[in-house]
């Protein structure tokens, strides 16, 4: 480590992990180690163990962990003012809002605490559109298999996955899922009463898939054809992911709403629903709220985040490469050589996928033997679609850091397929 503060502390693991089997729901199964803190792109467990982390809170923490500049102005804004609610103005809604129109396109924002409360609120503000203009029979979605959401009822219900969804049915009904591969099947989904098409730019949980150039035509043609709405779900690959503010663009795509978190607030609960001036004009007072939505603690830390990643503290057109996304296009090209040549060197990589600091490699076995040896030896990763290695490494990640990455990866490659060899 490079700093005395990352071998500080120890904390009894064991403890930990006791105290949240008796009183915390078990919603998640995680992985076996107590993480206590965090520098850069390196975290240190409990028993002081340093791994590389190559999952940053699942492309949470955009700054790197421990960021002084972001723990300086949220400590700032901790001892002014935190939380006033939104029955009053405060000073920073509008400046965030501002930097986020300029960045989408999109004119207004509404505010929340997550990506998942972000896609509500393109969804309901879909439907009050519609609403709105007297279309009251307009309300299915169409949404694509292998996206994902999020888990409250709206989102779940526009996320494909059978195990996430069966417990919870009957859901919202009305949504049609359609293959990402079938532009035809889109075509036919996209009728006179759908409301909006829900797609992620780059599918995350489903694999790290981007959209491809032939299916984004076939929304865009869907939504000129029969009016209907796009969100465009960039709550994983936006904000930078890609080394470009938004995905949609690359793709052609041209969103009425857009749903953002996780890279908003580098760690700090916010999300957003970006809303073009069309849609928020049929949108009024008391369609929807929030409590927390918008406090001025994570829109403090939204407009830090926002100025790091472009190189820039006012709310203009953005112009690349600057700032932290200048990394992310640099660290581009090394990252996808570095998994290209895994791909190469071993027989059960099947591929490899993805844009920017948002990769996958995709495996021809099941990847969770390859998640468990790489936390053993000191690198996080996570499994999604049973067979991706999902990678998400915070956007200032180093070379050094990706080489690091990749050798251990080499050795567990090679040690997974040992000991399937040996299965067999």
């Amino acid at each position: 480590m490079t700093s005395n503060r990352m071998t500080e502390d120890r904390t009894d693991s064991n403890a930990v992990k006791a105290l949240e089997a008796k009183h915390v729901l078990q919603t998640y199964k995680r992985q076996p180690i107590v993480i206590v803190r965090g520098e850069g792109s390196r975290v240190l467990d409990a028993e002081g163990k340093s791994y590389l982390d190559f999952i940053s809170g699942i492309g949470v923490v955009v700054l790197g962990h421990g960021h002084a500049g972001l723990a300086a102005v949220v400590a700032a804004q901790a001892e002014t003012l935190i939380q006033t609610s939104n029955l009053y103005y405060h000073p920073l809604q509008g400046q965030l809002a501002a930097r986020l129109a300029a960045l989408s396109g999109l004119q207004r924002t509404f505010f929340c605490n997550s990506g998942t409360e972000a896609v509500e609120a393109c969804l309901k503000f879909a439907r009050r559109f519609w609403f709105s203009q007297g279309a009251t029979n307009r309300t299915q979605f169409v949404a694509l298999h292998n996206g994902f959401s999020g888990r409250t009822l709206g989102a779940l219900s526009v996320t494909a996955n059978p195990a996430y969804r069966e417990p919870f049915e009957p859901l919202i009904p009305g949504v049609t899922f359609v293959s990402p591969d079938d532009p035809a099947g889109l075509d036919t989904a996209v009728t006179a009463q759908t409301a909006a098409i829900i797609a992620e730019p780059i599918q995350g949980e489903g694999g790290v898939r981007p959209l491809s150039p032939a299916f984004a035509a076939a929304i865009e043609r869907a939504c000129t054809r029969t009016g209907t709405l796009l969100i465009a779900d960039e709550v994983q690959c936006g904000l930078g992911r890609t080394g470009e503010p938004f995905y949609f663009p690359v793709l052609g795509l041209t969103p009425d709403l857009i749903s953002v978190g996780k890279a908003l607030g580098s760690g700090i609960p916010i999300g957003a629903a970006l809303v073009a001036e069309h849609v928020a004009t049929e949108v009024f007072a008391g369609d929807h709220g929030s409590t927390y939505g918008g406090n001025l603690l994570s829109t403090r830390a939204g407009l830090y985040v926002l100025e790091q990643l472009t190189g820039t503290s006012e709310a203009a057109v953005y112009y690349p490469p600057a700032g932290v996304i200048g990394n992310v296009r640099a660290m581009s090209s090394v990252f996808e050589h570095a998994l290209n040549r895994l791909a190469a060197e071993h027989t059960i990589v099947q591929g490899v996928r993805g844009v920017g600091l948002m990769r996958a490699l995709e495996l021809t076995i099941d990847a969770a033997p390859v998640v468990e040896a790489a936390l053993k030896a000191g690198l996080l990763v996570n499994r999604t679609a049973e067979r991706s290695v999902r990678m998400l490494p915070p956007l200032t990640v180093t070379k050094t850091e990706i080489d690091e990455a990749a050798a251990i990866l080499d050795r567990v490659l090679a040690s997974v397929a040992s000991h399937s060899e040996v299965a067999k």
